[in-house]
């Protein structure tokens, strides 16, 4: 994607990171904040969260409705999300709007009213997402494996967490995270598309340039454990999801496990899909995928089927595992590193996939390589690379396992775990 890249700081650490995306009429700019679900204590667990949505519920000047029509005026979209590593708030808006975004998206991020009456209803919102959750298997199911895997520390809790603490939330918790984790230091302003870079530094040296400079608040590191969540339910299908762990963003295998897992199960043309759908009907989907943070990453499968056929596909799914570490071929792995660039490249045509992109590099990397760059470093890993990080993973694996539904026939994470070894 052609454009230029700019990155300023603040004297209080806030960092400012634009893309100008030339031909197009509208930005996408939001604030990406470095604490997530892992940022939390078990008393915190949901709290992350539960602060995202309290955000759209009014400001010290604005009420819920006019953070709404504030936006949607223009013709807008406003939305947030939280996940493990990050909290992010952010507007998609015509050219002209960016400032308007901004003073938006600053006002929730900073002064949020946290009015007693919506907390209250807040909660129940969050509570009927729990609840949907819960009923939703092929979503419950990765919440069990993330807690298989890194069990008793912050990286294994649910995002959402659980009933029990959201009914207790006090509006003095929610300011207290706020206090703990939004300092400029952990913020990062990112925009894409028609956008300017120096004014949009300006309008964040305008919002958030009074804050005071401080220490970032130090993360409990990710320790992989691999375990077993079997749970048994009347269902139709078994819900099966396996892990290993993989690496971070910060190891050198990074696009080699990204290669592998897309050869592995990434498609339809994947090792998983031809040999367990495909060959032998086990499932009707089956997927491998990379997730990556700073100190460690996660390689999930996942497939439903029947009571009958989970011990065949399970089983089946070791051995492919297995065999991948020798016998991908050269055109597999072609075919997965061009699946892997095309992706990117798609990605960044759109603004809000750029912004997201460009303040998740900076965070984690400290820098935003261009789309060249990561392109050449995809095309410069060869075979033998892939199936070297195949088998120093295999090697070293704890494999952790989710179940859910009748799963009374299917095997033990130890008898996985014993054939993944053999």
């Amino acid at each position: 994607m052609s454009g230029r890249v700019q990155i300023s700081t603040l004297p209080n650490g806030l960092r400012v990171v634009t893309h100008a995306m030339p031909g197009l009429h509208s930005a996408s700019i939001g604030v990406w904040v470095n604490a997530g679900g892992r940022d939390e204590r078990i008393e915190q667990n949901g709290i992350a969260h539960f602060l995202e949505h309290m955000a759209f519920k009014g400001t010290a000047t604005r009420s819920p409705l006019q953070i709404a029509e504030a936006i949607e005026d223009v013709g807008g979209y406003i939305n947030a999300y939280t996940s493990r590593d990050v909290t992010a708030y952010y507007a998609r808006v015509l050219a002209g709007d960016t400032g308007l975004a901004l003073d938006v998206i600053s006002d929730i991020v900073l002064n949020p009213a946290f009015d007693a009456s919506e907390i209250e209803v807040e909660r129940g919102v969050i509570l009927q997402e729990i609840g949907q959750a819960l009923d939703t298997p092929d979503d419950i199911i990765f919440d069990w494996l993330q807690e298989a895997a890194y069990p008793g520390q912050p990286m294994g809790r649910t995002i959402l967490g659980p009933a029990e603490r959201v009914r207790a939330f006090s509006r003095g918790d929610l300011a207290g995270f706020v206090a703990e984790h939004y300092g400029p230091g952990e913020m990062i302003v990112a925009a894409a598309g028609a956008v300017d870079h120096d004014r949009i530094a300006r309008q964040a040296e305008a919002a958030f340039g009074h804050l005071p400079a401080r220490p970032v608040a130090p993360r409990e590191p990710a320790r992989w454990t691999g375990a077993e969540q079997r749970r048994e339910k009347r269902l139709e299908q078994v819900h099966f999801a396996l892990a290993l762990e993989g690496p971070g963003y910060l190891s050198p295998d990074y696009f080699a496990a990204q290669i592998w897992t897309s050869a592995l199960g990434g498609g339809m043309s994947s090792r998983l899909f031809q040999k367990i759908r495909e060959e032998r009907g086990l499932c009707y989907s089956i997927f491998a995928q990379s997730g990556f943070h700073e100190d460690t990453g996660m390689v999930t499968i996942y497939a439903g089927t029947s009571a009958a056929d989970i011990g065949d596909l399970s089983r089946l799914t070791i051995d492919e595992i297995r065999r991948s570490a020798d016998d991908l071929t050269e055109a597999e792995i072609a075919r997965a590193k061009a699946q892997l660039r095309a992706s990117m490249l798609m990605g960044l045509e759109s603004p809000s996939a750029q912004a997201e992109r460009i303040a998740r590099s900076l965070a984690i990397w400290g820098r935003v390589p261009d789309a060249t760059e990561v392109a050449e470093r995809i095309a410069a890993v060869t075979a033998d690379e892939v199936r070297d990080h195949a088998r120093r993973l295999i090697g070293a694996a704890r494999p952790a396992l989710a179940l859910y539904g009748p799963v009374g026939r299917a095997p033990s994470r130890d008898e996985l775990a014993e054939r993944l070894a053999a």
